[in-house]
């Protein structure tokens, strides 16, 4: 394996490496966001090595998978919704979801947006064939408070339109840490695709309360669901309008541990896959609105995204004490259909 470290004054748009069909480009947004782009023979991808590192975008066989936004670069900022356009982003830390009465955390937690102090390239050939990987390490460290290091690791391979991820969170501070994780996944909505996963009873999906975000249309949508809940696994059209639907469902795992869903048409299948013993909650999130349409079909979680008290006393925590460690890894992104 080749490691390349990553610093910020090598991004100004230019050619890093090339490995077969694999060729890497850094460069700088306007808006100040560091960014790589890989070409692997299968497709296009741009990481943020140092915000989040997040997958900003992905096509794969011509067909972009991110969802749709008003976003057309990443922001230089941590707060969630200011730069709310990636594709993949990790959510979680200490908290995650929304913040619900008595909560006073950000939206989805700390690791969304975290910078990186370490960021790398790696460079080699597995079992299937040549791969490029980017890992670093965020620290997070609160006076009195919390202190953790998160690490993860993201592997794309030649000519595949599968990502490879996993990650590590340690508790390196000096008392016990709650942690949460939300793996999420924003694809783009194929209106008509059918939503497939592991769930064995739709009669006991969880959906969020309504709030006064909800609109008209939302909660049609929600009351035909009530009726019928295998009625979400249609993706509507644009037409719909449902600003958010927010369900969770306990897909089982299978003999080898792993589980996955799909958003399924007649040609592709963009697929999730991860293990349930790690994230035992699947987060189903939909938008349809004029200028938003994204399908989060599969957000494998620790708790449900409903905030840090309601997970504290649904006993949804993951808890470190000090030197700890939480790993897992799934697999994201779009096969041929079968």
């Amino acid at each position: 394996m080749t490691t390349l470290p990553l610093y910020p004054d090598l991004f100004t748009d230019r050619l890093l490496a090339r490995n077969g069909a694999i060729v890497v480009r850094a460069f700088t947004y306007p808006t100040g966001v560091q960014a790589l782009e890989i070409e692997n023979g299968a497709g296009r991808v741009i990481l943020l090595p140092f915000q989040g590192q997040q997958v900003w975008d992905a096509t794969f066989q011509g067909r972009r998978l991110t969802m749709e936004t008003g976003f057309t670069a990443p922001v230089a900022t941590r707060d969630y919704l200011r730069t709310y356009g990636g594709f993949f982003l990790h959510c979680g830390g200490t908290s995650l979801g929304n913040p619900g009465p008595g909560d006073d955390h950000p939206l989805h937690g700390e690791l969304p947006n975290i910078p990186y102090a370490r960021a790398e390239l790696h460079f080699g050939q597995d079992q299937v064939g040549r791969y490029v990987e980017l890992s670093g390490e965020a620290l997070d460290r609160v006076a009195f408070g919390h202190a953790f290091a998160f690490r993860p690791r993201l592997r794309l391979h030649e000519g595949e339109s599968l990502f490879h991820a996993s990650l590590e969170v340690e508790n390196i501070g000096g008392g016990r840490m709650p942690f949460f994780y939300l793996a999420h996944v924003n694809f783009r909505p194929v209106p008509g695709a059918r939503l497939t996963d592991a769930q064995e009873d739709d009669r006991a999906i969880h959906r969020r309360p309504p709030n006064a975000h909800d609109t008209a249309a939302a909660l049609a949508w929600y009351a035909q669901v009530e009726k019928d809940p295998g009625f979400h696994r249609i993706v509507p059209g644009a037409e719909a309008e449902v600003r958010d639907m927010v369900l969770t469902l306990a897909p089982k795992a299978g003999a080898d541990g792993w589980t996955e869903a799909r958003q399924v048409d007649g040609k592709h299948a963009d697929v999730v896959a991860w293990k349930p013993a790690d994230l035992p909650h699947l987060v189903r999130w939909m938008a349809r609105h004029p200028g938003f349409q994204a399908m989060g079909f599969a957000l494998p979680a620790t708790a449900r995204p409903d905030g840090r008290a309601q997970a504290m006393r649904d006993g949804q925590v993951v808890w470190l004490e000090p030197g700890q460690r939480f790993r897992t890894e799934l697999r994201f992104g779009s096969q041929d259909s079968v």
